[in-house]
């Protein structure tokens, strides 16, 4: 009973500080482990089946992620953003069993960014996951990561 109340602790303790987006290279700095989370977040898809939360449905999985994708995209254009080239990112995002956004994390290719356009990207992307609902949930948090290139 005290192993049970000292992980619900700190899972709710983990997920305080939730929903945030930075570089990987930010999360690291920040204390932000990717290797920790890999350890919480059960991936989405997976080459082994019993690794992952969606085996069973893994087309409904594909779908809504890369709907979620979609709508990043959209929520940056009615935002006025705009990339001004096809740009190359990798992105691994963190969803709580309720499918919201607890971590995503990116990269974008050297030089594909300026700095400012990054700065601007990041507080528009900070601002879509505070509400932005995954369509599916799970028993547990999970994790899917993908290459992503954006394009107006």
């Amino acid at each position: 009973m005290k192993n049970i109340l000292v992980y619900t602790f700190i899972s709710a303790a983990f997920n305080l500080f939730s929903q945030k987006a930075m570089t990987f290279q930010e999360a690291e700095k920040s204390g932000i482990r990717v290797a920790k989370l890999d350890s919480v977040y059960i991936s989405g898809l997976h080459t082994d089946s019993t690794k992952s939360v969606f085996h069973q449905q893994q087309k409904e999985f594909i779908a809504a992620y890369q709907s979620m994708l979609q709508d990043l995209g959209n929520y940056l254009k009615k935002n006025k953003f705009s990339w001004g080239k096809s740009t190359a990112c990798f992105n691994r995002i963190y969803f709580s069993s309720q499918g919201k956004i607890d971590y995503f994390l990116y990269n974008f290719r050297k030089g594909d960014v300026t700095e400012e356009k990054e700065k601007q990207f990041d507080g528009l992307l900070n601002n879509f996951i505070k509400t932005y609902q995954f369509p599916m949930k799970a028993k547990t948090g999970f994790a899917q990561c993908s290459p992503v290139r954006y394009m107006d």
